[in-house]
């Protein structure tokens, strides 16, 4: 069995410095979002996704696919949402086959509710923290993590 290849002072600070941050980012989104708009991160995200495709709905699999959720996880807040009446469920009529999510006029109207305070929060906690050119690394760091990790295969 190969050594393990641990970190090194840097790269250890580095990666407790983005789990930490990440975290406390996270946390504060989410309670922004909760105390204002009853909605969680991966909520709203669900609602924003389906607010930008065409006639506001995508498959399951590939509102999963955008979301980065597994399709189990993406059911049950699909549930939730449905129970809201933000979002409702339609057998897809190109095959019958696939079931689409669809965002409700009441669902886009709780979007466009939780927004702006949604965006102030990122702002005053994301944003306005940095300069922009840390945005733009943090902006390559991460579409490069993704691009590498998004293709693997499971």
């Amino acid at each position: 069995m190969a050594e393990p290849r641990w970190l090194t002072p840097a790269q250890q600070r580095a990666w407790r410095a983005y789990m930490d941050g990440h975290q406390r980012l996270m946390t504060a989104l989410n309670r922004q979002l909760q105390r204002d708009s009853d909605l969680s991160v991966a909520e709203y995200r669900i609602l924003v996704l389906l607010s930008e495709a065409p006639g506001r709905a995508l498959r399951m699999s590939e509102l999963a696919d955008g979301v980065l959720s597994s399709r189990s996880r993406l059911t049950h807040q699909i549930r939730r949402l449905e129970g809201e009446r933000m979002v409702r469920r339609n057998t897809c009529l190109e095959d019958g086959r696939g079931v689409l999510a669809e965002l409700t006029d009441e669902g886009m109207r709780r979007l466009e509710a939780a927004a702006p305070g949604h965006v102030e929060a990122v702002r005053r906690d994301f944003v306005d923290l940095l300069t922009p050119h840390q945005l733009e690394v943090i902006a390559e760091v991460f579409a490069r993590i993704d691009q590498e990790i998004g293709t693997r295969p499971l």
